[in-house]
């Protein structure tokens, strides 16, 4: 397994598309930062990296401190860090703001958001792709506030988009399956965009992403997040990837910033937390489940990592969740 497919299998994720755009000009709305609505949108998920695929038309995307991003048909921009930003044909009369429609779409209506004046039409599918915190320290790390890509010219990225286009515009028939598809959708759509983002990066570019494009550094993470229980050595990496100690040693610390067993310490601190969020095994279970052979040790990894010990972590979090509905 690549790195890549290794930390995505690794993370738990959530997509949803959660609306369709019809916009005729002059046209324009705002998109909020997600962390304002991200309890709103998808209670209980810890990220949420917003999208939009625009299907026909031209627009621009406008964030502040970063350059204007026009779009043309076939073109993605996804935001991973759910930046507050505008998108327009550039001379909106007005704003629309979507958060305001946010109550139909997570009522299940999965029909259009029409904003204009009876111009030039442009269409959109826009939505929002959910996982788990330490996302951040994995594929979103170190990428730009704003992707742009285009997914039109392979077969692939033609495939879904024509994919994504037909289930929105079935959307009024509430055919059974059909969120859930639809959310397998944007996760795919997310990832073959991770994937084109990888393929295109500089070769002087860090970054986990960079990371895991790179042989030896990305077939040891791929093993790292596989095995994360394993009593990995340098030794036992270096031997895996075909490579040195110390060729190991200097490619994880030039694109990631820190040596493998360092990394790999702080991924397991990261799937522990989640394990004690999601699961009522026993400390002890947790412990050994990422690695960790004396309850004792592990209690001192995570409270170093996290600033609590795991009971405490977990009783927390627990407590967080049941005071959500009242906020």
């Amino acid at each position: 397994m690549d790195a890549l497919s290794a930390a995505l299998s690794s993370v738990r994720m959530t997509g949803a598309i959660f609306f369709h755009a019809e916009c005729m000009a002059p046209w324009g709305f705002s998109v909020p930062s997600l962390k304002r609505v991200a309890h709103v949108l998808s209670p209980g998920t810890e990220r949420l990296v917003n999208y939009h695929l625009l299907t026909e038309g031209q627009a621009i995307v406008r964030m502040e401190g970063a350059d204007d991003v026009p779009l043309v048909a076939g073109d993605i921009v996804i935001l991973p860090h759910g930046d507050a930003h505008t998108v327009s044909d550039g001379v909106p009369q007005t704003w629309v703001d979507s958060a305001a429609a946010l109550s139909n779409f997570l009522a299940g209506d999965l029909g259009s958001m029409r904003v204009g004046s009876g111009g030039e039409k442009t269409r959109f599918v826009c939505g929002y792709f959910g996982c788990e915190r330490h996302a951040e320290r994995l594929f979103l790390a170190g990428l730009p506030p704003i992707i742009k890509l285009n997914v039109h010219g392979d077969a692939s990225g033609e495939w879904l988009e024509s994919s994504i286009r037909h289930l929105v515009s079935e959307a009024q028939s509430r055919r059974a399956g059909q969120v859930a598809l639809l959310s397998k959708m944007a996760e795919a759509l997310f990832i073959e965009t991770l994937r084109r983002y990888m393929e295109q990066l500089p070769p002087e570019q860090t970054g986990w992403l960079a990371g895991a494009r790179d042989p030896v550094v990305g077939g040891s993470l791929a093993l790292l997040h596989q095995h994360p229980h394993r009593p990995w050595t340098v030794a036992e990496l270096a031997d895996a990837v075909g490579a040195s100690r110390s060729v190991v040693n200097e490619r994880f610390s030039q694109l990631l910033g820190e040596p493998p067993l360092t990394y790999l310490a702080r991924w397991r601190m990261q799937l522990a937390a989640g394990l004690l969020k999601t699961s009522g095994k026993h400390i002890v279970q947790v412990a050994a489940d990422v690695g960790y052979e004396s309850e004792a040790a592990f209690n001192r990894a995570f409270k170093r990592e996290f600033g609590l010990p795991p009971g405490k972590y977990r009783r927390k979090f627990a407590a967080d969740d049941t005071e959500a509905p009242g906020e």
